[in-house]
């Protein structure tokens, strides 16, 4: 790990513009990588944040990885998931230390059914493929709730639109650029009987 918590340097949105292109004029997968980041950092940048996207040394494609990359609790990561909610979107921003109980969320949204989306959908409706899934800069808002066990940290580092691009928010400042409801969406930890 670097002095610098596990990333190395900033995106800029000339890094990748060299790669050129394949026959088929579609950009090769790195190129793709940094367009998708560059994105996100123009999104961050008109909603007002001051955080920057940094590119990872390692994948984190999960929130162990993305927490073992920059030295963090695994609770710091924001998980951008996105749902399938009675057709809809749902992107639900939730901490890396649990995983989201859908009957919770069908309950609060008030829908017969949550369920997650397939690669194709959270692609049609992020612009971004699994792993990457940032939690703005998506081609058309989405209906977002935001993880309350992340108010619990001062600093979350969330996907930037590449599985080794991510960036530092808080949890307020999420809420805000995401325009997400607050909510428990965590499955509740089992009690163990003593």
């Amino acid at each position: 790990m670097t002095s610098t918590g596990g990333y190395d340097r900033p995106m800029r949105s000339d890094q990748g513009t060299d790669q050129g292109s394949d026959q088929t004029g579609e950009l090769p997968p790195q190129a793709v990588a940094v367009q998708a980041a560059v994105l996100v950092q123009a999104a961050l940048v008109a909603a007002g944040v001051r955080g920057e996207v940094r590119r990872l040394d390692e994948s984190a494609r999960t929130a162990a990885e993305a927490a073992a990359a920059l030295g963090v609790d695994v609770g710091q990561i924001a998980n951008s998931l996105i749902f399938v909610a009675d057709g809809d979107p749902l992107l639900v921003l939730t901490s890396g230390r649990h995983r989201v109980d859908t009957a919770k969320v069908e309950a609060l949204l008030g829908v017969a059914k949550v369920g997650r989306a397939d690669a194709d959908f959270v692609r049609a409706h992020t612009g971004i493929s699994i792993g990457g899934v940032s939690p703005i800069g998506h081609p058309k808002p989405l209906r977002t709730l935001v993880d309350l066990a992340l108010a619990d940290y001062e600093v979350i580092w969330a996907a930037a639109g590449h599985t080794r691009a991510v960036f530092p928010t808080t949890f307020n400042e999420l809420v805000t650029i995401t325009a997400g409801t607050p909510a428990q969406v965590g499955v509740d930890p089992v009690t163990k009987a003593e």
